[in-house]
């Protein structure tokens, strides 16, 4: 694959990305909350709660960590799991009536997921990425930075990457415990049911 159409794919999955992963979820959220429909603001928070390793993957990426491209692939896998993991969830919003809300909800419900899935089975080639400093040091991995750093010229123009590395590798911390406390207490205790996430 040539360079240029590598980097034209990369821009792709970062608009594709900015589009499905932020803005159709925050209308959504917005939407769902003005109309009161629980079930669907419950499987939006927990969808921003997972997807915010996405963010996270943004700021390890303009700090140059490797460890981006694996977190990228985790998130990718995550999302559709946060997304139709609820027993309770999926059946209050299977019996709702008709409206253009469910219609739009179940439509960005799949469109995220098929998206996921396309771009964790997409990111595998650029695994090698995250374990060689020789293969991360090229341009088939560093096309990636492209996008993350002028997000950084534009929203953080004032602090250096190390700074924003710190915040990535934090928010990675963070999370990971989270993740943890999730799967070890929370999930054996209360199962497939997203009522109190």
């Amino acid at each position: 694959m040539s360079q240029e159409l590598l980097r034209s794919l990369v821009w792709l999955d970062y608009r594709l990305a900015l589009l499905f992963t932020v803005l159709l979820p925050l209308i959504l959220l917005g939407w769902v909350t003005f109309k009161r429909r629980e079930a669907m603001q419950r499987l939006l928070i927990i969808y921003w709660r997972v997807s915010s390793l996405l963010a996270i993957t943004v700021y390890l990426v303009i700090g140059n960590l490797p460890i981006a491209f694996f977190t990228g692939l985790i998130a990718h896998i995550l999302i559709p799991i946060g997304l139709w993991f609820w027993n309770d969830a999926n059946e209050e919003i299977e019996d709702q009536p008709s409206s253009s809300l469910k219609l739009s909800f179940t439509a960005w419900r799949w469109a995220i997921s098929i998206y996921s899935v396309i771009g964790a089975v997409s990111s595998l080639p650029f695994l090698q990425c995250a374990f060689a400093k020789a293969t991360y040091e090229t341009a088939f991995c560093q096309v990636w930075r492209e996008p993350p750093l002028i997000y950084k010229d534009i929203l953080h123009a004032t602090y250096n990457t190390g700074f924003l590395a710190f915040f990535g590798i934090l928010g990675l911390v963070i999370y990971t415990l989270y993740l943890m406390q999730f799967v070890l207490v929370r999930l054996g205790r209360e199962g497939r049911q997203a009522m109190d996430q």
